[in-house]
């Protein structure tokens, strides 16, 4: 097992910008799991930038340690986890973007590595899940944002950030009886925009409804929903305030805090985590790097849950 760099041998702000300072994928006989960007943002309606956040998340990570004392684990000694770098996308079409994500997250799962994937806007969710339904069928999805994702179209197109979970429910990849967003809030346009995604089968839990209800009583709920089904994990960014993450593309008032976040993604425990991804980080929008630490810490996490997935 070869796991990150020594923090106490080499300083932080040397060597080689991988995820956590871990090996890349071409430094290892096998990888577990490997951590991967998506530098593509070419779905976004509102303000780029998201092309940028693999690179500068994994710049954020140098400052990840080895044991997660939240969870009682150290991940990288558990399995053998990679920087698989970055899948090169075409920037100026977004089909032939989708079906690269899709065959790059094929080809790095095809011999049991799981993914954590560094976006790029939300659009990529949509061949990440294909990817991974043809391993595990429909998946459970836990899908965090402060928007639905699950318009019909934007300017006529149906492939864009904004549309990644309509295509999903649409392509049968989801388990409808297991899908929730979480983190919902901001203005809609119109009242159909929620009895669609009812429609399609989403459970909603707000911003309010975690301030209300706690942390606790909103794990509970999910972990009913999912039970032992595969599960796969979908972060934007933008569900944190903008005061614990000024750096994305469409921000909205009234978040979760990166506390709240990180205690209901730590809930998840147990569950059969097939996959994750944490997108629309836009460094140029970001403050003394809030929202790259954030992100790190999340994907930090993520891979986390995996590692406790070999207790069983």
């Amino acid at each position: 097992m070869i796991g990150p760099v020594d923090s106490r041998e080499v300083p932080r702000y040397a060597g080689p910008a991988t995820f956590a300072r871990l090996p890349r994928l071409d430094q290892v006989a096998r990888a577990d799991v490997a951590v991967v960007g998506v530098p593509f943002d070419t779905g976004v309606s509102y303000r780029p930038g998201a092309r940028f956040a693999p690179s500068a998340v994994r710049q954020a990570s140098r400052l990840l340690r080895p044991y997660h004392p939240g969870l009682d684990v150290s991940p990288f000694e558990r399995l053998q986890v990679v920087d698989a770098g970055d899948i090169a996308v075409n920037p100026f079409h977004i089909g032939e973007a989708i079906e690269t994500i899709d065959q790059a997250a094929t080809d790095l799962q095809a011999d049991g590595t799981r993914l954590v994937t560094i976006g790029g806007d939300h659009t990529i969710a949509l061949p990440l899940l294909r990817a991974v339904s043809r391993i595990h069928g429909p998946v459970a999805l836990l899908h965090f944002d402060a928007h639905l994702d699950t318009w019909d179209t934007y300017f006529g197109e149906p492939y864009t950030h904004g549309t990644p979970f309509r295509r999903a429910v649409e392509d049968g990849i989801l388990d409808t009886e297991a899908i929730s967003h979480v983190g919902t809030r901001g203005p809609l346009y119109g009242k159909k925009d929620l009895e669609d995604d009812r429609r399609l089968g989403f459970g909603i839990v707000t911003s309010s409804d975690v301030m209300r209800r706690g942390v606790d009583e909103t794990v509970d709920a999910l972990r009913q929903r999912i039970g032992s089904r595969p599960l796969y994990v979908s972060i934007d960014i933008d569900v944190l305030d903008p005061a614990h993450a000024p750096g994305t593309g469409t921000p909205e008032a009234g978040g979760m805090t990166s506390r709240e976040l990180l205690e209901i993604v730590r809930g998840l425990r147990g569950l059969n985590l097939v996959g994750a991804d944490v997108v629309e980080v836009a460094p140029a929008y970001d403050h003394a790097d809030i929202t790259s630490v954030a992100a790190s810490h999340l994907a930090y996490d993520l891979v986390s849950l995996l590692a406790l997935k070999e207790e069983k």
